[in-house]
């Protein structure tokens, strides 16, 4: 028998208005239908229909990393510094950690994720290559003080997430626990009716090497992907790798430098301008400092730099740009006229694109002026390449050549090869088979819940509401008595039949609410089945709507509960 929720006794206040500070669909859907109510910013309170959509995803994800032979554990949200400091990530974390003390003095964080924690966990559980491998998991409240919260709770400072973790003494043995994990992650956002894409991405501050990203396609996607129209080519914009380009000609052959007066073209918009040249045809020279050390990024006029590339391209090091302060006594350094000819101890990185034998106008480090016929490999040489720029719609896939797209995304599942940085921080070691020590290697898995919740209603609403799929759905069916007593009777039997059958009703039962306000609560709160007892009612025929097709059938109560029964 199935739970039968009557609305007139279940917690829920539906609003006919967004929130004033909603700006994304699910922020707007799940505040007005009652999933959920905002306690702080970022911080979410779960509200009976919300906690029931919760655990009906926290289920699905359960059953399907059991199935792959992972074993589930709970670790605290509370943790000690020490761990995280052994790692770096106490500092590399910055101002996202959570950070307090305790009466003692003792230094503390909440929990943004755990690989350190389980990494100590196996250690102690595990000293034999025959208790490997091993996968382990929890579903966890995780906290990160965002600079900024916003879109409800697709971007909270705390939220649900499932996160595991494999060990195994081999690479091929690591390959084959992601395998499965990349399977298990399929199947979940099968059964719970994402239209999804995998991903090549970074690692950023986990670190490791091989790292896919499970991105739901949606307007309110914080993430960027491209995805190939030709070939099966899609990877998150910071993880698309262009091929180095060829060299353009012999740089010997360009004419010589020549100074041109370009008075008050700081920029490129403003040189290109001032010369009637296309912004293509200049080279554009960012200043960041890389652990405090200065260093030129060159990029073509007309790109942009990408810094959270260029941040992973150079991780664990720190970027950030350069202040005016920086520039003083610096004479070799001219701000908004820096060209990568003459520049003298300072590193300089740039852009494929920007390949031996290609001719620039670029800055002429002195006020005022710049230079045409700057040559690569003759007048200045790049120390390093790096893509570096932000993708743009239209650029060649670097698998078969054809014009990318760009699609927004939100961030579902991330799975990484970690392989041994943990391990080495924590020296993981167990006995191997030949009696010697082997160190171990990990991956990690991580599936945001809440982010689930946000991602399936950006996905599947509509104009009218909510409208889940029905293994995440707060009921299978939603019955609505809309009239007096011969109705409510009428949907109140109905649902015990359903609910006698295995199916899980929500009824709306509630006195002294129109027939109108039940019908609108009915298409906000989004069950995929409404049935609604009304005008036939003394006939003993219901109509059956599918609230994701529109599609409406009067039946007779018999044949309704065979159909619904039957689903």
């Amino acid at each position: 028998m199935a739970q039968v929720q009557r609305m007139s006794r279940l917690m829920i206040k539906t609003l006919r208005d967004d929130p004033a500070d909603a700006e994304t669909l699910n922020h707007k859907l799940l505040v007005r239908a009652g999933y959920v109510r905002r306690t702080s910013a970022g911080i979410w309170s779960w509200l009976p229909l919300g906690m029931t959509v919760l655990e009906n995803i926290s289920r699905i994800v359960r059953e399907e990393m059991d199935a792959i032979g992972a074993q589930e554990v709970l670790l605290p949200a509370l943790l000690p510094k020490e761990p995280y400091e052994a790692t770096g990530r106490w500092e590399e974390y910055g101002d996202l950690l959570f950070r307090l003390k305790d009466r003692r003095g003792g230094d503390y964080l909440l929990g943004p994720t755990h690989e350190e924690i389980f990494t100590q966990i196996v250690k102690d559980q595990c000293t034999s290559y025959k208790d490997l491998p091993v996968m382990i998991y929890q579903v966890q409240t995780k906290y990160r003080d965002e600079a900024r919260p916003r879109s409800g709770v697709l971007r909270g400072r705390e939220f649900l997430m499932k996160d595991s973790y494999s060990f195994d003494t081999t690479d091929e043995g690591l390959a084959e626990s992601y395998a499965l994990h990349r399977a298990a992650y399929r199947k979940i956002f099968d059964r719970l009716g994402f239209d999804y894409r995998i991903v090549s991405a970074v690692s950023g501050a986990m670190g490791g090497s091989a790292s896919e990203e499970f991105l739901a396609p949606a307007a309110a996607g914080e993430d960027t992907f491209v995805d190939c129209p030709s070939c099966d080519y899609a990877a998150n914009t910071e993880a698309v790798t262009f091929k180095p380009a060829e060299p353009a000609a012999d740089p010997a052959g360009h004419p010589a430098m020549e100074d041109l007066d370009t008075p008050d073209t700081p920029t490129i918009e403003t040189l290109a301008a001032h010369l009637g040249v296309p912004a293509s045809a200049t080279l554009k020279n960012l200043l960041v400092k890389v652990d405090g050390e200065i260093v030129a990024v060159g990029v073509p006029g007309d790109r942009e730099v990408d810094l959270g590339k260029l941040g992973e391209h150079l991780a664990p090091a720190v970027v950030d740009l350069v202040t005016a302060e920086d520039f003083e006594g610096r004479p070799d350094l001219v701000r908004g006229y820096v060209g990568p000819q003459g520049l003298d101890k300072v590193r300089y990185i740039a852009d494929p694109r920007v390949a031996r034998g290609t001719s620039w106008i670029t800055g002429a480090n002195k006020p005022d002026t710049h230079v045409r016929n700057v040559v690569c490999g003759r007048d200045f040489e790049v120390d390093d390449y790096l893509d570096v720029v932000v993708v743009e719609a239209g650029d060649p896939c670097p698998a078969c050549g054809t014009g990318l797209k760009l699609d927004r995304a939100i961030e579902i599942g991330h799975v990484f090869q970690l392989g041994r940085k943990y391990a080495d921080a924590f020296q993981l070691d167990v006995l191997g088979q030949n009696g010697k020590p082997v160190r171990v290697t990990m991956g990690s898995y991580g599936l945001g819940i809440t982010r689930a919740v946000a991602a399936l209603a950006e996905q599947t609403a509509d104009e009218q509401g909510l409208c889940w799929p029905r293994e995440v759905a707060p009921a299978d069916v939603h019955v609505v008595a809309a009239g007096k007593a011969l109705q409510t009777e009428l949907a109140l039997s109905l649902a015990e039949q359903l609910g006698e059958a295995g199916v899980r009703v929500l009824v709306d039962d509630r006195a002294g609410v129109s027939p109108g306000v039940k019908f609108t609560d009915a298409e906000l709160i989004g069950v995929p089945t409404i049935v609604v007892a009304g005008r036939r009612a003394g006939e003993g025929v219901v109509e059956v709507k599918d609230r994701r097709t529109g599609e409406r059938e009067e039946l007779p109560v018999a044949e309704a509960i065979s159909r619904l029964t039957a689903v």
